[in-house]
């Protein structure tokens, strides 16, 4: 909620105040702070009526009607997140905190389902052909393979869509009439689709030396085999805030040892640790790039996105983490590809 502190009050206000302000701010709560904006509680048209109900006047203070003990979201907490809460505690509207319990922000359920337009340009590489998928991409390319009730790279154009992108290059190699064939121009689903044709394999980021222009405000760069359900804006918007030359998502990977892992030295016994988890920060495949950063993309060379985060490191411009915790899958493999179709229904219809 962009006007989130027209909805702020004192625990003084009377509940004739508080009511006209939920009213004026379309908040549907208001959020009652002391004079440095610590929460002390919140008031909902519910909370009010109750406290009528119990013999409070329209005069009383809304700290006698109050609920204390508020649902809240954190600062630095991914918006993924915080839908996620308020879709199973079934709550229209989340206070955010700081570390010192003041406010910063009030979330709005109803604001993520309102995509406002975004002019960031979302390149899509989809030249690969998926050689692990075997005898499921011989005759097609691995981002028209079918998940669920249409091509997976459908399911994530849309998905940029619903967040309000509308600006699409497709980087296409691997039988390409195919997906020009499907996306056209991207008339038919609400899009604006280009395309980058790659005589051969340019890699995950050597495409982007094939686009004739730089795009005049940060762009997304994403792999074609993800299905996902992030929030691409709040990742595009981090990145603007943070100045940042490059943001690469990331996401927690666990792998377990099958077997116990001896611990020696000189041929004698420490210990043994039982099947240990070995915990990793991998990438997601997914990247928000400034449009200075193409500088450093070779024309016409293999060129892949870890080489284009070492190439900007090692030139002094600053490159950044954005951690993911949404759903979240790589279709490399046969089995990932079943649990995508597996999961479609519910994820993503």
């Amino acid at each position: 909620m962009k006007l989130w502190e027209q909805a702020l009050v004192g625990p003084e206000t009377t509940l004739r105040d508080a009511l006209q302000t939920i009213d004026v701010a379309g908040s549907q709560m208001v959020l009652v702070v002391d004079r440095d904006r610590v929460l002390l509680g919140t008031l909902s048209d519910g909370d009010a009526r109750r406290g009528l109900l119990r013999g409070l006047g329209l005069a009383d203070p809304v700290a006698l009607a109050m609920h204390r003990q508020p649902t809240v979201a954190t600062a630095g907490e991914s918006r993924q997140s915080m839908l996620a809460t308020m879709r199973r505690l079934g709550l229209h509207q989340l206070p955010v905190i700081d570390e010192r319990r003041r406010v910063v922000g009030l979330e709005i359920v109803d604001d993520y389902f309102a995509a406002q337009p975004r002019e960031n340009w979302v390149v899509i590489m989809a030249g690969g052909r998926g050689v692990r998928l075997d005898e499921l991409t011989r005759d097609t390319p691995k981002p028209m393979l079918r998940v669920g009730s249409r091509p997976l790279l459908e399911t994530i154009v849309r998905e940029y869509v619903q967040q309000g992108f509308r600006n699409f290059w497709l980087a296409v190699n691997y039988k390409a009439e195919q997906i020009e064939s499907h996306f056209g121009d991207g008339g038919a689903f609400g899009a604006n689709i280009h395309y980058l044709r790659e005589r051969e394999r340019l890699g995950t980021a050597g495409a982007l030396g094939l686009l004739a222009e730089a795009p005049g405000e940060p762009f997304i760069v994403t792999n074609a085999d993800l299905l996902t359900k992030e929030d691409y804006g709040d990742m595009v918007d981090r990145h603007v805030a943070s100045g940042a030359d490059a943001t690469m998502a990331v996401r927690d990977y666990e792998m377990q040892v099958p077997f116990g892992v001896v611990r020696e030295k000189d041929g004698r016994i420490e210990a043994i640790d039982e099947k240990p988890i070995h915990r990793f920060v991998v990438s997601a495949g997914i990247y928000v790039l400034s449009p200075q950063a193409l500088a450093h993309v070779p024309k016409d060379t293999m060129f892949d996105m870890p080489s284009l985060f070492e190439t900007l490191a090692q030139n002094g411009k600053r490159t950044r983490c954005h951690p993911i915790d949404g759903y979240w899958l790589d279709i490399g493999r046969a089995t990932d590809y079943e649990k995508a179709n597996s999961d479609f229904d519910e994820v993503f219809r």
